[in-house]
């Protein structure tokens, strides 16, 4: 009977044990979803999807496209690792590597040039240059951080700087070299 009664313990021990680390788990969901207010405002809504691998670390995906016409940035898809310092789970002061592939489509450029031989009046003309449309690959790095309510609201704030490696000739004559990331984003983790 002893034995019986010292087995029954163990095995609902080992059951309230179990269920402890279930509830741990679920203490800390894993994914996030965000939008990034302030591109939204400019005319580049921008989503993101997060997923936490572990306290201290996280990848996401982020995208946007541009709503307003004049933007020349059409759009972006912007994958992330983030290594986070904070003391709570996957929060606090982070820094991130992103890669962003970009789609870019520039508008016609007039401008102003002297030409005596064009206008013997006034010895000037205009030149139009013609817009174009590419893709791009760049690699940055950025700083953030982020808080959490305990039902789960996000509140994050990042900035980050990043180089486009492909048409380089293109880039250089319509400043679109560097890209930049950042923002202040709300969202939910669940």
């Amino acid at each position: 009977m002893k034995k019986i009664i010292i087995l029954l313990v163990i095995a609902v021990n080992g059951f309230s044990f179990a269920q402890e680390t279930t509830s741990t788990e679920n203490a800390n969901p894993k994914n996030e979803l965000k939008i990034n207010a302030i591109s939204t405002l400019a005319g580049f809504p921008e989503f993101t999807y997060e997923r936490i691998i572990n306290e201290e670390s996280a990848v996401g995906l982020s995208m946007g496209f541009a709503a307003d016409k004049e933007i020349e940035t059409k759009f972006k898809l912007t994958p992330y690792y983030r290594f986070y310092f904070g003391k709570k789970y996957a929060a606090g002061f982070y820094v991130e590597g992103f890669g962003m592939l970009n789609s870019i489509s520039t508008q016609d450029y007039q401008y102003y040039v002297y030409n005596p031989t064009y206008d013997p009046v006034y010895g000037s003309n205009y030149v139009t240059q013609k817009g174009e449309k590419y893709t791009d690959f760049a690699l940055g790095f950025g700083i953030g951080s982020k808080w959490i309510t305990k039902k789960g609201v996000i509140f994050e704030i990042n900035a980050g700087f990043g180089r486009n490696l492909l048409n380089a000739d293109k880039n250089d004559f319509y400043d679109h070299v560097f890209v930049g990331r950042g923002g202040l984003s709300i969202g939910y983790r669940f």
